[in-house]
């Protein structure tokens, strides 16, 4: 998993080289995907345990191996670190078709996911896009599982609330039929 600690000022963020396999998923780490290190210093989440689960989607194209997951996840840490100038990919875990979760900024780091949102959130990002087409059941049964290794590892409040992206801020994200199927989680919430 992901320890950090300080470096000349700057918040590291070390990882294993393996997976973590946890609760029938497995974590794929920033090592593993081939992510770069954020650019600046990152911030720690603000509210510990966080209160709230974010999702979205990444609204690009579905993947269905780990080798391409990761060249996706690669790609969107680049558009969000080179386009938009943010200090990071903007997730804290993204899922990917192949049923992996890969670690963005993981469970401790404030996201750049959703605006007065990022400091009290985890923010998980569906890879695809969700509109007409749901998640395969291996990309749902995995954001699922790790939901439920947050709350038992403490990383996410007991009680926390799942919204979908498109309820704070103006989006379609997480795209209408994932929309509709978060919509029957636990811990769903009409809002805020």
């Amino acid at each position: 998993m992901c320890n950090t600690f300080f470096l000349g000022g700057l918040l590291i963020a070390a990882v294993s080289s393996a997976s973590v396999e946890d609760n029938g998923i497995k974590i794929i780490n920033r090592m593993e995907w081939g992510g770069d290190p954020p650019i600046n210093q990152t911030t720690p989440l603000s509210v510990v345990p966080p209160p709230y689960v974010i999702i979205s989607h990444t609204a690009g194209e579905l993947c269905s191996t780990q080798a391409k997951c990761s060249q996706g996840v690669r790609a969107i840490q680049t558009m969000h670190t080179a386009i938009f100038k943010w200090n990071d990919i903007a997730y804290n875990f993204l899922v990917g078709g192949d049923g992996n979760i890969y670690e963005g900024r993981g469970w401790e780091i404030e996201g750049a996911h959703t605006y007065n949102y990022n400091k009290k959130s985890i923010g998980i990002s569906f890879i695809g896009t969700f509109n007409a087409l749901a998640p395969s059941d291996q990309q749902l049964t995995a954001a699922k599982n790790l939901l439920e290794v947050g709350v038992n590892m403490g990383k996410l409040a007991e009680y926390y609330k799942l919204l979908g992206h498109r309820q704070l801020s103006e989006t379609l994200s997480p795209g209408d039929e994932l929309y509709k199927i978060i919509q029957t989680w636990p811990h769903w919430s009409e809002g805020p």
